[in-house]
């Protein structure tokens, strides 16, 4: 296998190169050794906060088995458990391989900073992983952000959000050569580089609704509101990452993105453009309520949508010239996985009405096609980060077990939601009184189950990589 150094040099070679028809190469030459580390790092990170969540999904199931149950002391220790179990596979996953890509991102420049981040980063997602133990606080099921009302959850939420800040900060000033921002690698950078920026969108969002947003309400509708405009600005981040991430893994498949550098970086933007409009929902407020939701909304719906049909068809049309077999390259399975997820997840916000299980059905597409995403990038990495490569007929599975589960999963919860089941609702609470809203809730049950084997199947191939340096 070739060194890093012989690595970093093709990569840069290829950047610079056009393909056979024209088309730029979208790739991302490798940083320095000290940028390679730091990106390892979240990246251990990242795999931690899945390996959380996954513990914390068994402790789900054995709260609420008979008998083994009356072992768990902690009141209401199912909804702890879920509060955790949900930041930590979204929040803390995706925010700490933004980190990665980040600091592939990045000069060495400010690299002090860079560990500084990690490190809070680091003990705040230790603190969140200990507060349903330590913590008797209740917890809240709020939208994106869910929380444990008591000080171990909440000093590790801001330590991480610190840890965050720091990191989005150095990202934005420690600013690779002029000459890695040409071709297709600038486009990448700049989808990386917006993805930073509408980061430092969502933390200023979060602070100015904490200033906006009056205590007067109930707990469960403050965490809401607070979280939501935040919560919002920050899918913006996920979907630029993303979209930069589908192109690189096109790249690496031999794909030729039928788009030029400059159109790709034009695309790019236009996930970007929309969180300018952040400021004039702020500075508009007027006390009501459900015009602040309303607008955030709509912003996710019409701003969200601009980006990612352009590029998720060119990736497409390029996926389909490669004549080589897909089911050989995990790469492709990533590609064609996510982008199916990301398109269903997203055909089904149109037919939310009511706070059902259609509302799950949505996140949980275009949440698992992120996942997907940052999935398929760190099987792509790992050689490249100094570890062995993985396992290639597991690398190929992966993707397309994990999309099926999530598929079958989301299906499930649209057909619920069709019969009208509610969503953060468990057990008899489900209120399932016919065949179809159970047969519905049955297959979501079923593609979770699957979805699970191909995140153990990840986190395998990920460890036996990382259990020695290639």
């Amino acid at each position: 296998m070739a060194s890093l150094q012989e690595q970093a040099e093709v990569d840069r070679n290829n950047t610079d190169t056009i393909g056979e028809q024209g088309a730029a190469r979208f790739t991302l030459s490798m940083p320095s050794e000290a940028s390679r580390r730091l990106a390892a790092g979240w990246l251990k990170l990242g795999i931690a906060s899945l390996v959380g969540a996954g513990i914390f999904a068994i402790l789900l199931v054995l709260s609420r088995t008979p008998y083994v149950q009356d072992i768990f002391p902690w009141v209401d220790f199912f909804h702890s458990a879920l509060v955790v179990h949900v930041d930590l596979s979204v929040l803390l996953w995706f925010m700490a391989f933004a980190g990665v890509l980040w600091s592939l991102n990045s000069s060495p420049q400010f690299i002090r900073f860079g560990w500084l981040a990690l490190i809070l980063a680091w003990i705040g997602a230790i603190a969140i992983v200990l507060s349903p133990f330590v913590d008797a606080g209740k917890p809240l099921m709020s939208n994106y952000v869910p929380v444990i009302e008591g000080p171990v959850f909440f000093t590790g939420l801001i330590t991480f959000t610190c840890g965050v800040m720091i990191l989005v900060l150095r990202s934005l000033i420690a600013v690779p050569a002029s000459e890695r921002w040409r071709g297709g690698e600038g486009s990448i950078r700049i989808g990386f580089y917006s993805a930073a920026i509408t980061t430092l969108f969502a933390l200023a969002a979060f602070i100015w609704s904490l200033m906006l947003i009056p205590d007067s309400y109930d707990s469960t509708q403050y965490y809401d509101l607070v979280f939501w405009g935040g919560g919002h600005v920050l899918q913006f981040t996920y979907l630029l990452l993303m979209l930069a991430g589908w192109m690189w893994l096109a790249d690496a498949c031999d794909a030729r993105i039928p788009l030029s550098a400059r159109v790709a970086t034009a695309f790019l933007l236009l996930g970007l453009i929309p969180v300018f409009y952040v400021p004039v929902i702020y500075l508009s407020f007027s006390g009501m309520m459900g015009d602040y939701v309303e607008q955030f909304t709509q912003l996710m719906k019409v701003g969200g949508a601009f980006a990612p049909v352009p590029i998720g068809v060119a990736v497409l049309i390029g996926l389909l010239s490669v004549k080589r077999f897909a089911a050989s390259d995990p790469w492709r399975a990533a590609l064609y996985s996510s982008i199916s997820l990301f398109a269903l997840g997203a055909g089904i916000s149109l037919l939310i009405q009511d706070s059902n299980t259609i509302i799950t059905a949505h996140y949980h597409g275009t949440g698992g096609a992120i996942s997907l995403a940052f999935m398929g990038l760190t099987l792509y990495l790992l050689p490249r980060l100094g570890y062995r490569e993985p396992n290639h007929k597991w690398s190929v599975l992966i993707p397309y077990v994990y999309g099926a589960g999530q598929l079958l999963h989301i299906l499930g919860l649209l057909w619920s939601g069709g019969y009208g089941v509610q969503r953060k609702v468990a057990g008899a609470d489900q209120a399932l009184h016919g065949f179809a809203q159970t047969a519905g809730m049955g297959l979501m049950g079923l593609g979770g189950l699957i979805a699970v084997i191909g995140g153990i199947m990840f986190l395998v191939v990920v460890f036996k990589s990382m259990r020695r340096a290639g």
